[in-house]
């Protein structure tokens, strides 16, 4: 029996990176960057992991990829893409990633049918972060909004997470089953919202008093909120505006291929530290936040590309 589900999966690259295989496809890693808000500027704190696969070469549309894995098959494609991203992270952590940044990962809640399935999930995960060298407290454990086929299992998975050190997060609130009921009973460290909702909600005077009203209230729970899908400089500011703690989204930086990517971000690192020398002021406020470290600028508002359209 393999030790882990995703590791079997994995091939190692020259350069040091890990590609799952999968039947006919290739499975790469992307990341892209969440921005904080950090005294007037955004800097990227964290990244999230994302799933590229390819076929005879030949980049798919990861939903297509995705919709043709067999029902049976899912959660261990899932665990693949989980490890491929961990093992990728892990090993940028001297060329480019920075190795303090948070890390989001997904699961699926779906899966979560019984305690064996939640076991072999946890399981797989310390595995793989003791492959790559990953501290427990950089990952962010992202519960996407399907709907779970078990409250009791999904919630004790959860517990199990929090127990092992990880940092939760409800992905894609406002969709689906992400809603304040899934919210009250994992009681996450972080609320990402769903983009397509967030993006209507910003659209108007009404809207974004109540991404305000949201973003305070769950301020006050001592939950982060990141926005998602933030497609414009207009979104950028306006979300400012609402004072969510973190964006994402295509005006920011688009998901970059690994290793590609590794070199935009130690570029843009030390550029981020060039400028910190220059300004003595904002370089003592970065030394003394508690968060993740300086990663990546994005000084202005016209969003940085970091891959290609579709990747």
């Amino acid at each position: 029996m393999p030790r882990s589900i995703g590791l079997a999966h994995i091939i190692r690259q020259p350069d040091g990176t890990a590609v799952g295989v999968w039947g006919a496809y290739t499975l790469k890693s992307a990341f892209q960057p969440i921005f904080s808000f950090r005294e007037g500027r955004l800097l990227a704190t964290a990244y999230e992991g994302l799933a590229r696969p390819f076929r005879d070469g030949q980049p798919v549309s990861p939903g297509i990829f995705f919709s043709s894995v067999p029902e049976v098959d899912r959660f261990h494609v899932e665990t693949l893409a989980r490890t491929l991203h961990l093992l990728n992270a892990g090993a940028a952590a001297n060329s480019g990633l920075d190795p303090e940044a948070s890390l989001f990962v997904n699961f699926d809640p779906s899966h979560f049918t019984d305690a064996a399935a939640a076991k072999s999930a946890l399981r797989d995960t310390q595995i793989v972060l003791n492959e790559a060298g990953i501290e427990a407290g950089r990952v962010v454990c992202e519960i996407t909004e399907q709907e779970t086929r078990s409250d009791a299992t999904l919630l004790d998975f959860v517990m199990a997470l929090k127990a092992f050190g990880h940092r939760v997060a409800v992905d894609d609130y406002g969709a689906e089953s992400s809603d304040m009921r899934r919210i009250e009973a994992l009681g996450p460290d972080i609320v990402k919202f769903d983009g397509e909702w967030t993006g209507r909600l910003l659209g108007s005077a009404p809207g974004l008093a109540l991404l305000t009203d949201m973003v305070r209230a769950f301020a006050k729970q001592n939950i982060r909120t990141v926005f998602e899908g933030i497609e414009n400089g207009h979104q950028v500011e306006l979300a400012e505006q609402c004072g969510v703690s973190m964006v994402q989204g295509f005006a920011l930086a688009r998901p970059q291929l690994a290793p590609t990517a590794f070199n935009e971000f130690k570029m843009a690192r030390e550029t981020v530290r060039r400028e910190m020398l220059a300004r003595p002021a904002l370089a003592a406020a970065v030394r003394d936040e508690p968060e993740a470290p300086v990663s990546q600028p994005q000084t202005g508002r016209s969003g940085r590309v970091f891959g290609r359209r579709g990747a």
